[in-house]
This record gives structure tokens, C-alpha cells and sequence, in this order.
């Protein structure tokens, strides 16, 4: 089965509906999906990933930051990664109603994917999919997690740039967080600062995140924004450009791209393991004398 890879020149409703057609295919694995993945042109573009608890105004952060881009000429693709549907693992929440006005931009593209109960809040095809984005012709590409806390740090191997969003009253939350969301940070974003003690909680954030200054040899930019009212976004993105801009001269794409080959080689290694055979399987040998499951997985024979 062929399918039409080309995704350069105008980009137009008909390149949009290219787009989704493909993500479509690539999203339900269906025939002919490898081969797209495997024509695709090598793309650069950037990976904004935005996670952070439940809450936070990440979805209202992510309209404001595509208005700065857009009101800049940038061509931008988002994906916002929602919860799944018990029943047809598609995403309960669909296309966001706060980026409604952006649906028709011909500058904007957006898609909604669910994460079929992926633990990272993202999808499990989120790298080819951005891989495909890649290829496409847009300035930037925008990653929205579901916002599941600490788990959700599967964004800082697919990201160039990761924001971790909090707000003023996340203050007794942020000791929970440091082990895994904290540390994955390339910028923090403090939203809803025009609340009471958002100073205080800014303060109290950097101080908390000293030691990881002195490890990471830079200090981590932590913007203060307030995203219903578009305030502080424009520094926002300066920022998002300007770490861009220094990582393309260290051994980040690198590891990026390790990351992403790491989790593709995985996923291809466990295409033969069904997990109801794997349950009859060690119910067979579960009451064998001296069963062990490290031995048994390691016997496996898929």
C-alpha cells in the first residue's frame, strides 16, 4: 500500500489533511505506515515540550505561547496528549476548546492524541508522530503531557526544550515533584503570578533549586507568566529561543535522539509479546518446582 510521504511546499488545507491522514496511519500502526516513516526527510525542528501538574493552565499556556508565535509568522504544530477513553482508548478531551480560534489558521496545525495509558502521558507512537511533523514545514512543534505528576517525564527524551508549569499555591507540592517532574526541567514557568505570594513561591523555587544549578553549571530561567492575559509570554518564548539556540552546539540532539532510538528499538523488540499468552504461559509453569520469573523471562521464547 503507497502512500503519498511528501510533505514540502505550500503549506494549505491540503497539506493539513495529508498530515492527519498520516498521523492517522502512523497512530493505528494500519498497512503501509513503515513505509511513510521510513521515506521521511530528516527535519530539525524544534520540540517544545510542556508538562506539569494537573491544573496549571498548561492548555491555556500553550494557546498563549501559539498567539506569540503566530503573531510572528511562525508555523506552528501542536499535539495535545489527553487522557484515553476506557472504552476505544480515543482521547476523552479532543481538540482543546481554548485553541479553537487556531483550528482554521493556515499557520497552525493541531492535533489531539490520546495516551492509551501510556504512564509517561504521552502517546505510544508520540515519536514517530513528531518524527512526521518534523519532516513537514513548521518553525516549531509543541508537545502538551496529560499532566500526571511525577511519571511524566518520558517529554525530557523527546524534547529539545522541556517547561515544567506550576503555580503559586504548588508550593507544599513541589518536595513530592522533585525526585522526577523538578529535575527535568529546561525552564520553569510560573503561571498565574498575579496571585498573592507568587513572589514568594518564585523565591522559594530558586532557592530549592540551587543544587541542581550547581550541577547543571547554569542556572534554570524560571519565567513568571500570567497566560489568560498573555503576560510575560513574549519572554517566555525569548527564553525558549535562546536555550534553543545553546543547544545546538552541545551533545543534547545527540542524547535526544539515543533516547528516541532506544524507545523505537524496544517498542520493535516487543512487537511479539502478547500479554494474555504471557499470562497462560507462566500459569502452565507457575506451580513447576523451583519456578522463578527472572528465568523464566529470560527462556521466553517470542
Amino acid at each position: 500500500m503507497q502512500h503519498d510521504q511528501n510533505f514540502d511546499g505550500v503549506y494549505d488545507v491540503q497539506h493539513q489533511k495529508k498530515l492527519s491522514r498520516a498521523i492517522s496511519l502512523i497512530e493505528n500502526q494500519s498497512p503501509g505506515y513503515e513505509e511513510i516513516l521510513s521515506a521521511l526527510k530528516p527535519g530539525n525542528t524544534p520540540v517544545i515540550g510542556i508538562t506539569g501538574p494537573p491544573g496549571a493552565g498548561k492548555s491555556t499556556l500553550t494557546n498563549a505561547l501559539l498567539k506569540e508565535m503566530v503573531d510572528q509568522q511562525k508555523k506552528v504544530a501542536v499535539l495535545c496528549v489527553d487522557p484515553s477513553s476506557p472504552f476505544n482508548l480515543g482521547a476523552l478531551l479532543g481538540d482543546r476548546i481554548r485553541m479553537s480560534d487556531w483550528y482554521n489558521h493556515p499557520n497552525v496545525f493541531i492535533r489531539s492524541l490520546a495516551s492509551r495509558g501510556s504512564l509517561g502521558g504521552l502517546h505510544p507512537a508520540i515519536i514517530e508522530i513528531t518524527g512526521l511533523l518534523q519532516s513537514a514545514c513548521f518553525d516549531y512543534i509543541i508537545i502538551e503531557t496529560i499532566g500526571v505528576g511525577q511519571s511524566e517525564v518520558e517529554i525530557a527524551g523527546l524534547a529539545d526544550v522541556t517547561l515544567v508549569v506550576l503555580v503559586p499555591e504548588a508550593g507544599d507540592e513541589i518536595q513530592t515533584m522533585k525526585a522526577g517532574l523538578m529535575e527535568i526541567a529546561d525552564l520553569f514557568v510560573v503561571n498565574k503570578a498575579d496571585r498573592p505570594e507568587a513572589d514568594l513561591f518564585v523565591k522559594n523555587l530558586r532557592l530549592m533549586l540551587a543544587p541542581a544549578f550547581a550541577i547543571k553549571k547554569h542556572q534554570i530561567p524560571v519565567i513568571k507568566t500570567v497566560a489568560i492575559l498573555h503576560t510575560g509570554i513574549a519572554a517566555l518564548f525569548q527564553a525558549i529561543e535562546t536555550i534553543i539556540k545553546e543547544e545546538k552546539n552541545n551533545d543534547r540532539k545527540y542524547y535526544l535522539l539515543a533516547e528516541k532510538a532506544y524507545h523505537l528499538i524496544e517498542k520493535e523488540r516487543m512487537k511479539g509479546i502478547n500479554k494474555t499468552e504471557l499470562m497462560e504461559k507462566i500459569k502452565a509453569q507457575y506451580h513447576k518446582p523451583g519456578f522463578n520469573l527472572y528465568n523464566f523471562v529470560k527462556n521466553i521464547d517470542v
